[in-house]
């Protein structure tokens, strides 16, 4: 992405944005960092992007600590749960939570119980432990209102509703709704950078015209809420 939204937010408004964004990254990872959460500490205010549930380490599954989207072990409990299935072939989380969601649909329910269980108490925690005021942004293809009724896993903050935002908005200064309109999903990957490798990848991403629409949303909250010479996080 040429220019993201934390770089736009900083040209619209002037404060100094620094962005800690981190590939594929849930919650372990900023809950397991002590430099960033010292960083996001000491600014005026942290946008704190709403990520996935599915990466993060749970009583089903660990994942890997820094590249939270790798999948390492499944415990005992799951193994119970899904006799039939062959843990070893999997690499990445989505790829083995989409298995077992088309395996059993009935049993992936406890599976995503539990994901959205813990999702809602390690994010509670990492909002305390940034200590600074903190901005949540849905920055997605899909709105909060119908998250329940999707799907896709591939459908990203996934498995996170609109209730367990609201349950997080008591703790955080305020909720930004920055779904991306129909135009910014049909230009796609329109001005983004990427190799022929990574053309996949980059398709299932939200595009600049997505990270414009953000920018434009949260500068908009930044701007009466930030001070001059003050810093933003994400």
């Amino acid at each position: 992405m040429p220019r993201p939204y934390p770089a736009l937010v900083e040209a619209q408004t002037g404060l100094k944005c620094v962005n800690f964004g981190w590939p594929n990254a849930g919650i372990d990872v900023f809950l397991n960092d002590a430099d960033v959460l010292a960083a996001a500490a000491n600014s005026a205010v942290s946008v704190l992007q709403v990520p996935p549930a599915q990466n993060m380490s749970n009583r089903f599954y660990r994942v890997h600590p820094r590249r939270n989207d790798r999948f390492l072990e499944a415990s005992a409990m799951l193994r119970a749960i899904y006799p039939e299935v062959d843990f070893t072939e999997f690499h990445f989380n989505r790829h083995m939570l989409a298995r077992l969601q088309e395996t059993s649909p009935e049993r992936f329910c406890m599976l995503r119980e539990e994901l959205q269980t813990a999702w809602r108490a390690r994010m509670r925690l990492l909002i305390e432990q940034i200590a600074a005021p903190v901005i949540l942004l849905w920055m997605s293809r899909h709105p909060m209102e119908g998250a329940a009724e999707v799907p896709d896993i591939r459908a990203d903050p996934a498995f996170v509703t609109r209730e367990m935002i609201d349950d997080l908005a008591r703790v955080a200064l305020t909720v930004v709704d920055a779904t991306a309109s129909v135009n910014a999903i049909r230009a796609g990957t329109h001005g983004m950078v990427f190799s022929e490798f990574d053309t996949v990848a980059a398709g299932e991403l939200l595009g600049p015209a997505a990270h414009d629409e953000a920018a434009a949303k949260l500068a908009a909250v930044l701007a009466d809420r930030a001070g001059p010479n003050k810093k933003a996080r994400r």
